[in-house]
């Protein structure tokens, strides 16, 4: 009866719509065995050889100018042209890397460079043991015990968006310009909460050179590789400092006891184990006129309305490192796809009151909160 039962279920199958889902699992495969080649290719600077170069090369001249095996590269190679992320001539066997490519694997200062992601992702893979460990007690994992990988992948994963927009385009979208004007022209202070690696920080203090920046994060080694990025920045410390303090206990401004003038959160706000509690405390470390700025991944309300590639990305990053960070510290684990609503309410409960999305990217959403 059991093998009968089988054989009807099998002959219910719809094999086109099996087909195409073993095509999908395909592509998944052939692009997380493929990440870690990317990974080494950035790694080893292949991809930013490649880039110099400028021409096509064989195998053996790439080995030769990064110091590697070319057996091992002539596999890289192929399978990066399978997957198209470099070209090939298979007349006179030669790769490149197109200038198009390059700005996303190459250069660091491309708006649209992706690397960090990759590198990022590898923290996952070493983690996995832990996230499943999470996964059944529920006890969460926190963000200082992921593999460090995922801390220098998130910072040059979120460079690129932050500076192509930051300053552009989302501070000048708060309180109908009196944001940036304050920050150009009155000596504002800003702090910016769960800064990790300030890039945001740095970005702003670059930016407004006549306020002052202060970015608080509760990772000690984020905070100390913060402190260098500012330093090799040329910027001095009365212009910008980063202080270990968690988002619902940092101080006044240190220097001159000063409450803040405008506020940030860039990309941390869902991750934290007191959302409201940092939403309130900000409001009481807040001037008057003062403004609150939350940076959010992009998300809809709806869970089905984010059944596309970039929700896709959002939460499996938040599988394994916002939600079970959020619930290592006992909080509501809101999730990298909170979503408007879910934002709203948790700014709101902690006393604001005004709310509103100031913009957005496709990767983004900017909302304003005033008292």
């Amino acid at each position: 009866m059991k093998n009968e039962a089988n054989s009807q279920n099998q002959n219910s199958i719809d094999q086109k719509k099996l087909q195409n889902f073993m095509e999908v699992i395909l592509s998944d495969l052939a692009g997380a065995y493929s990440a870690v080649l990317v990974y080494i290719g950035d790694k080893l600077g292949l991809y930013k050889t490649m880039k110099d170069v400028g021409r096509p090369i064989r195998s053996q001249e790439l080995a030769d100018m990064t110091g590697t095996s070319e057996r091992n590269i002539r596999e890289w190679l192929a399978n990066q042209a399978a997957g198209g992320y470099v070209m090939y001539d298979a007349e006179t066997q030669r790769y490149w890397l197109p200038m198009e490519n390059a700005l996303a694997l190459a250069d660091e200062d491309s708006l649209v460079f992706s690397v960090g992601a990759f590198q990022a992702t590898m923290s996952f893979f070493r983690d996995a043991s832990k996230i499943i460990e999470a996964f059944k007690t529920g006890r969460g994992l926190p963000w200082s015990e992921h593999d460090p990988d995922l801390f220098i992948g998130t910072e040059r994963f979120f460079k690129p968006g932050y500076s192509a927009n930051l300053v552009s385009s989302w501070i000048p979208s708060l309180g109908n310009g009196r944001v940036e004007k304050k920050l150009k022209n009155q000596n504002a202070v800003v702090g910016d909460i769960g800064c990790g690696h300030g890039v945001s920080t740095i970005i702003m203090a670059k930016a407004y050179p006549d306020s002052k920046f202060i970015g608080f994060d509760v990772h000690e080694a984020s905070i100390k590789r913060a402190r260098e990025l500012a330093k090799e920045e040329g910027l001095s410390k009365e212009q910008i400092r980063f202080e270990v303090a968690s988002a619902t206990d940092y101080p006044s401004c240190p220097e001159t006891n000063e409450q803040y003038d405008f506020i940030a959160f860039f990309d941390s706000l869902h991750d934290m184990g007191e959302p409201i509690g940092a939403c309130s405390h900000a409001l009481k470390s807040l001037k008057r006129d003062g403004t609150v700025m939350i940076v959010e991944p992009f998300a809809n309300d709806k869970v089905e309305d984010n059944f596309n590639p970039v929700g896709r990305l959002f939460y499996a990053a938040s599988a394994m490192a916002c939600v079970p960070g959020s619930m290592a510290c006992n909080g509501p684990a809101l999730g990298a796809q909170a979503g408007e609503a879910k934002i709203r309410d948790v700014v709101m409960a902690g006393g604001f009151k005004h709310f509103r999305r100031a913009t957005q990217t496709p990767f983004n959403i900017v909302y304003e909160a005033s008292g």
